[in-house]
C-alpha cells in the first residue's frame, strides 16, 4: 500500500480525547449497534469501514481492502496514517488500546484528530471491539509493524513491534461473539451495496471487497473507484432510464466550513430518486441540507422559466412537486460538528446547513442552466407537463376522494368493514379475486377485519401520473378505503387500519397482483410501509392429511418433513415396506392452486387466525436497490427486465408455471 507520511505528524497520541470507559456495551449492544439481529452485525463492519473512511475524507487514505475470511472472521485495511502506538497521557496505557478498548476514545473529539467523520464519532472501533470473541489491530506506522490482540474487548497483551514497514495504515481483523450475535452470517450483497455507495460518496477512494469463505469453490471479489463521485452515483441511478439531457448537474464547493456536493439529472420517469447524505452517513429522513436543496431548485427554475418567457405573467408558479418529478439527486455535506435528530439519527439537524446548501446549489445551478440552454429546456419543459398532469390530477382528486368518503361515510360498496373503529386494533385483507373474498368474509373476525375483493390485476403505476390512477376503480376504493388519501396530501395519522395485509393465490397470476399492488404503495403510499403497517399474508401450499389428522405446509420442505413425520407414525403390525409412495400409505396430500379452494373455516387456521398465521411484514431495507427493482420490473425498459429475469433466474424456488 502506498506510503501516507507527508502529515503524519499532525495526528499523535495528544490527539485522543476519552470520555468514559466501555463496560456498557456487552450488557446492552442494541444501544450502540441498534439491534443484534443481521443489521446489528454488519454494523460491526461499517463502523470498522467508517474509521477508513474517515482518513479517507481527511486526505490521508486512498486504498481501503475488506475480507471475509472462513470462520466467520473479517479483515479491513486501509492505507491511511495508522493509529497511533505511543503512551496516552490520561490513560498511561498506548493510545492503541485506549482506542480499541475505551468508549468515546478517537480522533474525531474537540475537532483535533478529523475535521470532519462519519461513524459513531469514535464509538465505532471500541463497540466493535467490544462484541467481538476476537479482535486483532495490527499498524503500519514509524517504520515498524504493530499488533495488539483482544478478547471480548479487552486487550490479551501490551501492543508490540512486530516487524518492519515502510507503509503507513491499520488493519483490523474481528470475529463476532456468537453469544450476542445468534446469527451471524455475512451477506455478501449488503456489503457489496453498501461499500459501493461508500466508493461513490468518497471520490477516489478504491475499495476491494474479497469473499475468501470458501476459496476453492466461491471466491469472489469486487473492486470500487469513481472518480467522478456522486456524479458516476447519479448515472448509476439512471442506468436504465430514458433521461432528459445527457450532462449529470455537478457541483462541489465549501463555505463556512461545510463542504456541499450536489449532482442531479432528469429522466422521463414520474417519481423522484432524491438521496441525502452526511458525512457519509444516510439521512433517510433528510434535514437541513435537503430544505436548502428543494427551496433553491424550486426557486431557481421558476426563475429560469420566467426569465426565458416559458412561465407567463398569468401562469401559477412550479411547486416543488412539479420541480421533482423524474429528478435522480444526491445531496452530500460534510460537516465538522453533525447533530442528527431523531432515534435512528436518520436527519441531519445543523440549521446552518440549509442556507449554505441553498447558496452553493442555487449560484451553480443558475449558471449550468445558462451555460446548457438545450438541456435547461428539456428540464423545464419536464417540470411544466407536471404542473399540467398535478392540475388534473388534483380534479379527479377532488371528485374522487370527497372528505365524506374520507371520513369513512361513503365507503367502497365491496369493502366489507370490521365492526372496530379503533385503528390500531383493525386490519385490512386485500384479497384477489370475489371467490376468495367470499371466504374470507364469512372467515373473518368481523370485529377487527376487514375485507376488499379486487377484480383482476389492478393498474401498474410505475409509469402512470396519479389522475390515471384514480381512474383506476380498484385503486381509488383501496385509497378510499385506507382513509389517508395519497400522494402529496397523505397523513398517515387517518389511517383505518394498522395492519393492511395483502393476501393473493399461491401462483405466478397472485405473484404478479402482489407486485402490482406493492409497486403502488412503493410508489405513492410509501410512507404505509415506512409505518410498519404492511403485511403479506403467507397462506399455506400444502394440507397433508392422513385420516382425520393434517397439518399444513407452507412450502415444498415442510410438506416433505410433515409426510416424513406421518410416516414414521404409520407403523404397520406386518411388514413395513419403506419404498411405498404416500398414497399407498394412505398419506393424502393436497396442493391448493388458490385461496378460493379453502372453505372459510381452513383459510381462517391458516391465513386469517393471528394465532396461527404467518405473515410477512413488508419493510425498505435500501431505498435505491428498491427503486432500481421495481424500475426493472415494472418500467418500460424491456431489456432491463430480461437482464434481471436472467441474473435472478436460478435463485427462483417453487417456481408455479
Amino acid at each position: 500500500m502506498a506510503t501516507k507520511n507527508n502529515k503524519q505528524q499532525e495526528y499523535s497520541a495528544d490527539q485522543i480525547t476519552v470520555l468514559e470507559g466501555l463496560a456498557p456495551v456487552r450488557k446492552r449492544p442494541g444501544m450502540y449497534i441498534g439491534n443484534t439481529g443481521i443489521e446489528g452485525l454488519h454494523h460491526l463492519i461499517w463502523e470498522t469501514v467508517d474509521n477508513s473512511i474517515d482518513e479517507a475524507m481527511a486526505g490521508f487514505c486512498d486504498h481501503i481492502i475488506v475480507k471475509l475470511l472462513p470462520n466467520n472472521m473479517v479483515e479491513v485495511s486501509d492505507n491511511g496514517r495508522g493509529i497511533p502506538v505511543e503512551k496516552h497521557k490520561q490513560t498511561k496505557k498506548s493510545a492503541l488500546e485506549t482506542v480499541m478498548c475505551t468508549l468515546h476514545a478517537g480522533g474525531k473529539f474537540e475537532g483535533q484528530g478529523y475535521k470532519v467523520s462519519g461513524g459513531l464519532h469514535g464509538v465505532g472501533i471500541s463497540v466493535v471491539n467490544a462484541l467481538s470473541i476476537y479482535t486483532k489491530a495490527e499498524i503500519r506506522r514509524d517504520g515498524k509493524i504493530w499488533a495488539q490482540e483482544y478478547r471480548c474487548g479487552k486487550a490479551i497483551k501490551n501492543v508490540k513491534a512486530v516487524g518492519k514497514s515502510k507503509n503507513t495504515g491499520t488493519t483490523i481483523t474481528f470475529e463476532p461473539d456468537p453469544k450476542i450475535f445468534k446469527e451471524i452470517d455475512f451477506q455478501w450483497k449488503k456489503i457489496l451495496n453498501r461499500l459501493r455507495q461508500q466508493a461513490y460518496l468518497t471520490k477516489g477512494i478504491k475499495i476491494n471487497i474479497i469473499d475468501q469463505r470458501d476459496e476453492v469453490k466461491n471466491k469472489k471479489e469486487y473492486c470500487f473507484y469513481f472518480e467522478g463521485g456522486i456524479a458516476s452515483y447519479v448515472k448509476h441511478l439512471n442506468q436504465n432510464k430514458e433521461v432528459k439531457h445527457p450532462t449529470v448537474f455537478y457541483t462541489e464547493k465549501e463555505q463556512d466550513e461545510v463542504n456541499v456536493e450536489i449532482a442531479l439529472q432528469y429522466n422521463s420517469d414520474y417519481q423522484e430518486e432524491l438521496f441525502t447524505f452526511a458525512n457519509n452517513i444516510h439521512t433517510p429522513e433528510g434535514g437541513s441540507h435537503l430544505a436548502g436543496f428543494k427551496t433553491a431548485l424550486t426557486r431557481v427554475l421558476n426563475s429560469y422559466a420566467r426569465k426565458k418567457n416559458i412561465l407567463k405573467e398569468k401562469d401559477i408558479n412550479l411547486t416543488g412537486d412539479d420541480v421533482r418529478e423524474g429528478l435522480t439527486a444526491i445531496v452530500s455535506v460534510k460537516v465538522k460538528e453533525p447533530q442528527f435528530e431523531g432515534q435512528t439519527k436518520s436527519k441531519l439537524g445543523n440549521i446552518e446547513v440549509k442556507s449554505i446548501a441553498d447558496s452553493v446549489f442555487s449560484k451553480n445551478f443558475e449558471f449550468f442552466l445558462e451555460e446548457h440552454p438545450k438541456e435547461a429546456e428539456a428540464i423545464i419543459g419536464k417540470c411544466v407537463i407536471a404542473s399540467r398532469a398535478r392540475l388534473a390530477a388534483r380534479a379527479a382528486r377532488d371528485s374522487v376522494l370527497r372528505k365524506g368518503a374520507l371520513d369513512g361515510m361513503t365507503l367502497p360498496g365491496k369493502l366489507s368493514d370490521c365492526s372496530s373503529r379503533k385503528p390500531e386494533k383493525s386490519e385490512l385483507y386485500i384479497v384477489e379475486g370475489d371467490s376468495a373474498g367470499g371466504s374470507a368474509k364469512q372467515g373473518r373476525n368481523r370485529e377487527f377485519q376487514a375485507i376488499l375483493p379486487l377484480r383482476g390485476k389492478v393498474l401498474n403505476v410505475e409509469r402512470a401520473r396519479l389522475d390515471k390512477i384514480l381512474a383506476n376503480n380498484e385503486l381509488k376504493n383501496l385509497v378510499i378505503a385506507l382513509g389517508t388519501n395519497i400522494g402529496d396530501q397523505l397523513d398517515l395519522e387517518k389511517i383505518r387500519y394498522h395492519k393492511i395485509i395483502i393476501m393473493t393465490d399461491a401462483d405466478v397470476d397472485g405473484a404478479h397482483i402482489r407486485t402490482l399492488l406493492l409497486t403502488f404503495f412503493y410508489r405513492y403510499l410509501k410512507p404505509i410501509i415506512t409505518g410498519g403497517y404492511l403485511y403479506i399474508a403467507q397462506p399455506p401450499l400444502y394440507k397433508i392429511s392422513v385420516g382425520k389428522t393434517f397439518k399444513y405446509a407452507f412450502n415444498e420442505e415442510e410438506k416433505n418433513l410433515i409426510m416424513q413425520e406421518f410416516q414414521s407414525k404409520r407403523k404397520t403390525k406386518e411388514n413395513e415396506k419403506p419404498e411405498e409412495d404416500a398414497g399407498s400409505q394412505g398419506i393424502n396430500v393436497q396442493r391448493y392452486k388458490g385461496l378460493g379452494e379453502m372453505n372459510p373455516e381452513q383459510l381462517w387456521e391458516t391465513t386469517m387466525d393471528p394465532a396461527t398465521r404467518v405473515t410477512k411484514k413488508v419493510v425498505i431495507e435500501n431505498a435505491e436497490e428498491a427503486n432500481s427493482i421495481f424500475d426493472a420490473l415494472m418500467g418500460a425498459d424491456v431489456y432491463a427486465r430480461k437482464h434481471f429475469i436472467q441474473a435472478n433466474a436460478k435463485t427462483v424456488k417453487n417456481l408455479d408455471i
